[in-house]
């Protein structure tokens, strides 16, 4: 492991040097790509440096425990020892973490698209309370959230809201959001007061910038309309709504949450342009046979993945088969156990693969 720690803190040094060389910093592409991977080494080096100071305390240590004669300060070194060498287990657990080849997208934004399925206006206001759970969990992040497209339900909630969320390492925290989400409550209009069961289904895409994917605008149609609000009800009187078709792969998206025609026309490319590099992956991981099947990640869209149980105040994570029973806490945004919860299980899932390699 040393070694590895090594050849990373020398390719550190090496970006280092190339980030500061004129032809790198006239080179947008090569500028972003080599300061992303900057800042990923920065942080295993940063540990690393902190690891070799530890080791070096603990054997500084033995050497006194092996020659002190005072049987004070040996038993002082003794004490020291025993509290350096856990922490190096778990110093050196940390790093195999950090050495775990990452998702090249977990450092990206986000679209995420959230709409309501089978449950009429209950599952538009199940799809509200997501929208609403990942907006008051990225405000905690420090993240920003931006609407780009939204289709109200008629009682409320959404029957399809997207958002773009920004800040840092977003798509590595809420990857594992997408799929079927379930809730089970009483509605507000049932009056007998049985529990009704109603879906909504959450897409997360990571947000791809152009030098990630070439597109050919020759390829794109463009159809403009007037913004509409619930019922149908005209609120825009110019033709500001953009709808893009990709015409090879009939991929469509669409934008009308803004007064100009010129940003919605780059909010809707920014999710087409994520529509399509998603699909490319797919088909490049289909190709390779390397689609990830694993138990949290690389599923079906149309998996059941979580269930919000009102009346036992319960949600269940079903990929990993964890169960809190702190539901207000959860739908006001604190779903950070199950995040960190799904990220160690996609570590261990990776940990094992390199064994197997």
């Amino acid at each position: 492991m040393l070694d590895k720690l090594e050849a990373i803190k020398q390719r550190f040094e090496e970006v280092n040097e190339q980030l500061i060389q004129p032809d790198v910093a006239s080179d947008l592409k090569r500028y972003k790509s080599l300061n992303k991977e900057f800042k990923d080494l920065e942080k295993i080096v940063a540990e690393y440096e902190r690891y070799k100071l530890l080791l070096s305390n603990i054997e500084h240590t033995k050497e006194v425990i092996a020659t002190e004669k005072d049987e004070d300060f040996r038993e002082m070194a003794k004490e020291e020892l025993d509290e350096l060498l856990p922490q190096r287990n778990e110093m050196e657990e940390r790093i195999k973490e950090m050495l775990i080849p990452k998702d090249p997208d977990d450092s990206k934004n986000i679209i995420m698209e959230i709409r309501a399925g089978a449950g009429g206006d209950e599952a538009s206001l199940f799809a509200g309370d997501l929208y609403r759970m990942y907006s008051r969990f990225a405000e905690k992040q420090g993240w920003r959230i931006e609407v780009i497209d939204v289709m109200e339900g008629t009682a409320g909630g959404y029957k399809e809201v997207i958002v773009n969320i920004s800040g840092e390492d977003v798509y590595g925290k809420l990857k594992f959001e997408s799929g079927v989400h379930r809730v089970q409550r009483v509605p507000a209009t049932e009056t007998q007061g049985r529990i009704h069961t109603s879906v909504a289904s959450v897409v997360v895409l990571p947000e791809v910038e152009e030098f990630d994917i070439e597109l050919n605008m020759n390829d794109i149609r463009k159809d403009l309309f007037c913004s509409s609000g619930p019922g149908g009800q005209s609120v825009n009187t110019t033709y500001s709504a953009v709808r893009l078709t990709h015409i090879p792969t009939g991929l469509v998206a669409q934008c009308q949450d803004q007064k100009s025609q010129l940003k919605n026309f780059d909010k809707a490319l920014a999710v087409l342009r994520s529509r399509i590099y998603e699909q490319e992956l797919a088909k490049k991981n289909e190709a390779e046979g390397a689609q990830r099947k694993s138990m949290v990640g690389g599923g079906d869209r149309s998996d059941k993945i979580r269930t919000y149980n009102y009346p036992q105040g319960r949600v269940t994570d079903h990929r990993i088969g964890l169960t809190v029973y702190n539901l207000p806490s959860v739908v006001d945004g604190n779903i950070d156990e199950f995040v960190e919860q799904l990220r160690i299980a996609e570590n261990a899932e990776r940990l094992k693969e390199g064994a197997q390699v």
